[in-house]
């Protein structure tokens, strides 16, 4: 499923590409040059998972910040430049892991030449970024329009700029709003570059809209073995993007970290609030990547048989419910000391 031919690139203490486990990254909205706040939401991300994070860098009072915020971190820092090729070296100098810029947008061959030779001098990797909204109107009338095609010719542009100067510790990445043209823009790519590649849907909306086309489009890529690290882009906290992220991973088999929850839909037989028990067990497990599986059923029809192929579960009856262990049943307990009770046999198993 996985391509093993992508470039290996290194960024910081992390390995990209080469058929390398996936990583998993966001992006901070905090302003960078607040370091306590930035700190702060960085760690919050390593603990749920994170493994390369990204951060604007539009002054050059961000850029300085980028030295401070790296020594209170664990994962690798991205600087995220637009327009200044002045930012992009600042960030270079004062400590960034990988810049992400589009090429294009920085102005003139020597201003690209300028942040080249000082991403060489640093062994710093260089993201070529190309959304479909950035795409030139020479290339949008020669397509007639955004397309899958015009994005790709306009990634494989930029990464011809930057190694016309003997640079390809490159990183690409094409996204688009529209999930099928994602997905046929990274497909058309993958045929025509050996560089890692960065796969999401961008702007691709709120939690549930935002999940769902992103599940599609970054699912179906990596089933086919494309992408080589992904974000999960949700106008939500960046928290949800890397717990989503993870239940890609895990859904495809790409990763075993983390606590597997099955819950069954809600019926008529259903006696307990299992929307809002399965919502706090989902939210507990989320802080473990212990590899087990845990199950939340609803009614005694289902519930002891499903429970039984997980090593933890609850069962919910008539204002009571059961907990499952391994198959056996272990307690039967009051319906407000459930989530209680199952806390307490989840912690014995993931310490």
């Amino acid at each position: 499923m996985k391509r093993d031919n992508t470039k290996i690139i290194r960024i910081g203490n992390r390995i990209l590409g080469g058929g390398n486990p996936v990583l998993i990254q966001s992006m901070c909205n905090t302003k960078t040059e607040d370091v306590e706040a930035t700190v702060a939401q960085i760690l919050e991300l390593e603990e749920a998972g994170c493994e390369l994070i990204r951060v604007t860098v539009p002054t050059e009072e961000a850029a300085k910040a980028l030295s401070e915020i790296k020594k209170r971190i664990h994962i690798p820092l991205i600087a995220d430049i637009h327009f200044d090729y002045r930012l992009a070296i600042a960030a270079i100098e004062n400590g960034a892991d990988k810049i992400r810029i589009n090429p294009g947008n920085i102005g003139s061959e020597e201003r690209v030449k300028a942040v080249v030779e000082k991403a060489k001098e640093y062994n710093v990797p260089i993201r070529v970024g190309v959304n479909s909204g950035s795409l030139e109107k020479s290339i949008i009338e020669k397509y007639g329009g955004v397309t899958a095609e015009g994005i790709v010719e306009s990634a494989l542009d930029k990464v011809k700029m930057l190694e016309k100067y003997d640079f390809n510790d490159i990183v690409i990445s094409i996204k688009s709003s529209d999930v099928l043209m994602s997905i046929k823009a990274y497909e058309i790519i993958s045929d025509k570059t050996e560089y890692p590649l960065h796969v999401g849907i961008t702007e691709s909306g709120s939690l549930l809209a935002g999940n769902i086309k992103s599940a599609i489009g970054i699912g179906t890529l990596l089933y086919e073995g494309i992408g080589d690290t992904i974000r999960v882009s949700l106008t939500d906290a960046p928290v949800q993007e890397i717990r989503s992220a993870k239940l890609i991973l895990k859904a495809l088999g790409l990763r075993n970290d983390g606590i597997e929850v099955v819950s069954c839909p809600t019926c008529g037989r259903t006696s307990i609030d299992l929307i809002g028990l399965a919502a706090r067990v989902e939210e507990l497990c989320s802080h473990y990547n212990n590899n087990i599986k845990v199950a939340v059923m609803g009614c005694v029809v289902n519930g002891p048989g499903e429970g039984k192929n997980a090593d933890l579960g609850i069962c919910g009856g008539k204002g009571e419910g059961l907990i499952i262990k391994k198959g056996e049943i272990i307690a039967k307990v009051p319906e407000e000391e459930l989530f209680d009770r199952f806390k307490e046999e989840l912690e014995k198993m993931c310490v």
